[in-house]
């Protein structure tokens, strides 16, 4: 390959002093929005043609692409959901741009088409969010969140079921809500303010309300429901409950996992006045919502329990009567369900789930069978249901959706996919290392049974996150199953600061902790290649968001160990992280800038601010997406910046940065399958992985 002549980079002189220290910021004008800074889009165009050019010559971009559609192309459904006597669920033939919405009338109707995103923009870059769609309780509307470009704001619809007409309602400035249908008639949800003329995608996010609208008026007319003006920084969520009584209402002040949580009696309620009782206070614990049962609410929380337990707590009773009736386990509880008369339990075994069904005092019926390691999701429904769904998936399995009927105990296939490769073919293993302070990580290892009985050493690609309580679990990719195809290995490590064990392993890897998910990741590698499964100059490193922050700052801290690296849509200036959209937001995982003790952490690890010119560093491609307004973009283009004018090296230091794209969600099938064939052709050509 020849060598790359990056572009011309302005370089500001931007020094401010904090804490001491004489902080040099001299990429700070790439914080421009690219859609009104014309400096800023100069900048990124010239950034993607030199990108483009080298990405065209590797020899394996053709191939990734070619094989990812391949194992793209096939049927794929998402979980029914029922109300009333029809069943609604997303479908994709296996190549649309974006998921289809249908319908069923009964379970063995004729399937219909309700809404397909595909019609709504020439480029498929209008979507429907997959999370955000709800029929009311009879089924006969449905209320939907439009995205466009990958924002995170959404735009509400409602839609008449039997006869597919759209109502003129548009609900604006919607981000992170549910829709709480109270009857057929209006629903609950959650907006922001609209945000100032031209910063859209940009500004920081405050004020978050909950409005109740009711069906065939403007938006203008809903009624404020619940609102902490006195707070702006405190954000409010609703979801009523499945017999229509209580409205519950969750208000959380960052991304822990704590709230307060307050109740509206649907049955007293008057018009226009919505009577809020408190429930729960101090924002200490988390509380979810699995339903009611007459007065009684029933929630999973980890007060006094830091894997979770089952209570519940009695709306009668003259003072707060709160009772314990699945008690906290070895494994954390991810889910509990009420469904026709029984409890449906998750739980997650080692980063895997099993499922338990319960009465209502507790006792085990038995163990829902899954099929090996995997990830079970789902079950929903309420009392009374006769039957509910689960998916499950797996690294070799794409998701199968089954049936599961109550009264028998027995699932049965609602939908599996027709695939073009035998998961038999792939070995699914997992094993534990150790951490550099002895700590015990479990990963997930994955490849072809006949490179896995043959114990060959083969180009590695290493996945991580390691933060904000999520647990990394097994699950299918199309662009994953290529590489290991083309006879490479994939990892998946379970860090410290993610969910896999509960409150405690959270805890041990963020704030002042955050080391500790860099290190459990820098052993991963070291453990990869100890035993023989990546070679030296093997080993390839990708993660998203929390993840791109962890692959941009331990190739920092470990440049030697990384054969090459593809941080995505990073948090990569951990100075200024607080001051765009919802990044106030992740202070509870980072710590604050501003504080003394926080800045000096968050100093010592920050990748734009830790980059050692006179190293030489793996080949980097960084990657990101225009409109990406909750990782604004201007942290890549920093970072790349930065990397560029150091002396790391002679390997290339690129930033691919997609059009109309956000963070991730609502990516078109066509640019999801091109940027995953960059990706891996770039990690290909750097860690020896030759495709034929």
């Amino acid at each position: 390959m020849p060598a790359i002549q990056y572009p011309d980079t302005r370089r500001g002189d931007l020094v401010e002093p904090l804490f001491g220290e004489k902080i040099a910021d001299p990429y700070r004008w790439l914080e421009g929005d690219v859609r009104s800074d014309p400096d800023v889009a100069d900048w990124v165009s010239r950034e993607n043609t030199v990108t483009e050019s080298y990405l065209t010559k590797l020899p394996a971009r053709e191939w990734f692409a070619t094989h990812i559609r391949t194992l793209t192309d096939f049927e794929r459904f998402g979980l029914p959901r029922k109300a009333g006597r029809h069943y609604f669920y997303l479908r994709n033939s296996g190549l649309q741009n974006q998921p289809t919405l249908e319908v069923r009338d009964g379970l063995g109707g004729k399937p219909r088409l309700l809404l397909d995103p595909n019609s709504w923009s020439s480029d498929g870059t209008a979507a429907l969010d997959p999370e955000l769609w709800e029929p009311s309780h009879d089924g006969a509307l449905l209320a939907y969140g439009v995205q466009q470009s990958g924002s995170d704001w959404r735009v509400l619809h409602v839609l008449d079921v039997a006869g597919g007409r759209l109502l003129p309602d548009e609900l604006n400035w919607v981000n992170d809500s549910n829709i709480a249908w109270i009857g057929r008639h209006g629903f609950l949800y959650s907006r922001f303010p609209a945000p100032p003329s031209g910063q859209i995608f940009q500004a920081l996010t405050f004020n978050k309300a909950i409005w109740y609208h009711l069906i065939g008026t403007s938006q203008s007319a809903d009624e404020l429901v619940y609102a902490t003006p006195g707070h702006p920084d405190w954000g409010h969520k609703a979801k009523v409950t499945s017999d229509g009584r209580y409205a519950v209402i969750t208000s959380a002040i960052g991304t822990d996992a704590r709230y307060e949580v307050h109740l509206i009696d649907l049955a007293v309620r008057k018009e226009h006045v919505w009577p809020v009782r408190v429930l729960v206070t101090g924002f200490d614990h988390d509380w979810k919502l699995v339903d009611s049962i007459g007065e009684s609410l029933w929630f999973v929380t980890n007060w006094d329990a830091p894997r979770y337990r089952l209570m519940t707590i009695n709306l009668a009773a003259p003072f707060p009567d709160w009772r314990e009736i699945i008690r906290q386990g070895d494994e954390p509880l991810q889910q509990a369900s009420i469904i026709g008369d029984k409890l449906i339990l998750t739980y997650l075994r080692d980063a895997a789930s099993h499922a338990l069904v319960v009465d209502f005092r507790g006792g085990a019926v038995h163990e829902l069978a899954l099929n090996d390691i995997g990830t079970a999701s789902g079950f929903k429904g309420k009392p009374g249901d006769p039957e509910t769904f689960y998916s499950f998936s797996s690294f070799n399995q794409p998701t199968t959706i089954y049936r599961y009927d109550m009264a028998s105990g027995q699932s049965a296939i609602f939908a599996s996919p027709k695939l073009d490769f035998a998961p038999d073919d792939y070995a699914v293993d997992q094993v534990f290392y150790r951490s550099r302070d002895g700590t015990r990580v479990p990963m997930f290892i994955v490849r072809r049974r006949d490179i896995a009985t043959a114990h060959r050493a083969v180009p590695t690609l290493l996945y991580g996150y390691g933060g904000f309580d999520i647990a990394l679990t097994p699950g299918f990719s199309a662009s994953r199953m290529a590489w290991l195809q083309a006879g490479g290995a994939f990892a998946l490590a379970n860090l410290r600061g993610g969910g896999e064990y509960g409150k405690d392993w959270h805890d041990a890897g963020r704030l002042g902790n955050k080391q500790n998910v860099f290190d459990d990741f820098i052993a991963a590698g070291e453990y990869l290649i100890a035993q023989g499964i990546t070679p030296q100059g093997g080993l390839a490193i990708q993660g998203g968001s929390n993840g791109g922050l962890l692959v941009a700052a331990v190739t920092n801290q470990r440049p030697d160990l990384f054969a090459v690296a593809n941080p995505q849509v990073g948090v990569m200036d951990m100075l200024r992280f607080d001051r765009f959209t919802a990044g106030r937001y992740w202070v509870d995982d980072y710590g604050y800038p501003e504080r003394e003790a926080d800045f000096k952490i968050l100093r010592a690890y920050s990748p734009y601010h830790n980059i050692h010119s006179g190293v030489d560093y793996p080949a980097i491609l960084v990657t990101t997406g225009d409109t990406d307004d909750r990782v604004v973009p201007a942290h890549s283009f920093k970072y790349t910046a930065a990397l560029q004018a150091a002396a790391i090296g002679a390997k290339p230091h690129l930033i691919r940065i997609e059009t109309k794209a956000g963070h991730g969600s609502g990516k078109p099938t066509d640019k999801a399958i091109a940027e995953s064939a960059d990706e891996l052709a770039f990690l290909a050509r750097w860690t020896g992985l030759e495709v034929r």
